[in-house]
């Protein structure tokens, strides 16, 4: 598998350097497609796992213990945490927080056609429909249902491999399969595209950000730089294993995060942060369920809400190896609230902070922020914002180093996980974790050099990978409730025949009776009802 997974993306990036213009043509072409017909079935399948996922957590079912009744967690949960944030976050949270909103602000999103644009509407609009990006589905399809899959799969002596997501259905011949190795390798393949995208996207944010703030010469010279610099960090973080490096930056990067968004709302505007907040998580929450299934605009959508969805799915089985890993001895429930609600709310309110400051900015000097982002681009809109508070340059230099050292978290933790799914057992090898987080970001590297083609066509080719990992994913939305069903029976939290009683379902008192009365003998409950 690492020799077909790494010399499938080692092809599409000479083809990326030797045609980039045929080379992005065709990938655009399938995007097209793949964003119209398969664009639906994402949006049906994020919605429905967040779904199933809260229906769990909640049940009797969340308190399961994850890997076994005598398991404890191996980490505590501000490490635990911050290690699943960091890794998901990094994937475009820093370079989308301030220019997503600022560009939803400024043209209106066909969903909220009727708000005016530059308007307080338009704000909590712009907010609402990034949150439906960042938010609840996106969190919940890449670190429940499919992460309780694969624990449940290593209990059973499987490995921490993608095609362990199909062992409820298949059993013991996923192992050895030709079907259980092709899984293996376009899982790579689409987690592979999606981190080496946030290592170019890094790249221009970064040589963006030092030309403007200190007057360096931008450039290729200055990209490749950056790129080379992160992947070694990345390369020396993943040899060190999940106990040091991951773990180590993973911490570095909430507590850098939560010290820029003070910083953030201290020489911004609190007051408008909050408003914002507020308004637009409320304006969110009342159009939840529209602007998941939202099929109004087919080439708007492809250019975001797909394109975010097939993006995120592309991460969901590699990313419930990572999430698998670092979570047995936690309680499912702890699982779904420390994935899918704790940090999407965390990411929404990361995103006000910065768009919000954005939006904030915009009104008061319209085009301030909106001028660099639709000349430049997403990585111009950070920098922009930063420029305009006081101590600007200091603030860039802070927010450069926080989306180099989120970068290289996904890029380590990605790496693990792509090695361990090439591992028959035990933990992968010191020299192929390093290998994979030398790879990407080599082929970032080559990307850059392509230009503007090889970055938009590795967006594209991020979304067309998404299209049979949905297929691998689909199944947990009916395994993942079966087999936390079978870890509840092993473990007592229900009983074969009688379910524990639910909050709705109080428990009878029992009759009264003399000593010597020998109870009824109660009929037999049908396990289906």
């Amino acid at each position: 598998m690492l020799a077909l997974g790494g010399g499938l993306l080692i092809a599409f990036v000479l083809a990326a350097l030797i045609a980039p213009t045929a080379t992005g043509d065709a990938v655009n072409t399938v995007f097209t497609f793949v964003a119209r017909w398969f664009g639906p079935l994402w949006q049906v399948l994020l919605l429905a796992t967040f779904g199933v996922a809260l229906w769990l957590g909640f049940s009797r079912y969340g308190n399961v213990r994850l890997g076994g009744a005598g398991q404890r967690p191996e980490y505590g949960r501000f490490q635990w945490i911050a290690m699943i944030m960091s890794t998901l976050l990094a994937g475009g949270g820093v370079f989308f927080a301030a220019g997503e909103p600022v560009q939803h602000y400024v043209d209106t999103p066909p969903f909220y056609d009727g708000v005016e644009s530059g308007t307080q509407e338009a704000a909590d609009a712009a907010l609402s429909q990034s949150f439906a990006h960042w938010g609840f589905l996106a969190w919940a399809v890449l670190g429940t249902l499919a992460s309780i899959v694969m624990i449940r799969g290593q209990e059973r002596g499987m490995p921490l491999r993608p095609r362990t997501l199909l062992y409820p259905i298949l059993g013991e011949r996923v192992r050895h399969s030709r079907l259980g190795a092709a899984v293996d390798v376009v899982c790579v393949i689409a987690v592979v595209a999606g981190t080496v995208g946030p290592i170019g996207f890094l790249g221009l944010q970064v040589s963006y950000g030092l030309s403007e703030v200190f007057g360096i010469s931008g450039g290729y010279p200055l990209q490749l730089g950056v790129i080379v610099l992160l992947t070694v960090v990345a390369v020396l973080s993943v040899a060190s294993g999940v106990d040091r490096g991951i773990q180590f930056f993973s911490k570095a990067n909430i507590w850098l995060a939560v010290a820029l968004m003070l910083v953030f709302l201290v020489l911004g505007s609190l007051g408008f942060v909050l408003d914002s907040f507020l308004g637009g998580f409320g304006q969110y929450a009342r159009d939840f369920v529209p602007l998941a299934l939202n099929r109004g605009d087919h080439a708007w959508l492809g250019s975001w809400t797909v394109f975010f969805f097939g993006w995120f799915l592309g991460y969901g089985p590699l990313m419930s190896i990572f999430v698998a890993r670092i979570s047995r001895g936690r309680t499912l429930r702890d699982l779904v609230v420390s994935t899918a609600i704790i940090p999407p709310l965390a990411t929404m309110f990361w995103f006000t902070v910065f768009g919000g400051t954005g939006i904030f900015l915009e009104q008061r000097d319209p085009g301030a922020i909106s001028g660099p982002l639709k000349s430049v681009g997403m990585d111009a809109a950070v920098i922009s914002m930063a420029q305009r508070l006081p101590m600007g340059a200091v603030v860039a230099v802070a927010l450069l180093l926080l989306t180099i050292t989120f970068v290289v978290t996904t890029t380590d933790s990605m790496s693990y996980s792509i090695a361990a799914a090439g591992t028959t057992s035990g933990e992968p090898t010191r020299a192929v974790r390093a290998f994979w987080a030398l790879l990407m970001g080599t082929a970032a590297a080559v990307l850059i050099a392509v230009g503007d083609g090889g970055i938009t066509a590795l967006q594209s080719f991020i979304v067309v990978t998404a299209v049979p990992v949905g297929f691998i994913m689909l199944p947990t939305l009916w395994t993942a409730p079966r087999v936390a069903r079978e870890m509840a029976l092993e473990q007592g939290v229900v009983a074969p025949d009688h379910p524990a009683p639910t909050a709705s379902e109080p428990t009878a008192p029992a009759p009264n009776r003399s000593p010597d009365q020998a109870p009824a003998q109660a009929p037999a409950q049908d396990p289906r009802t």
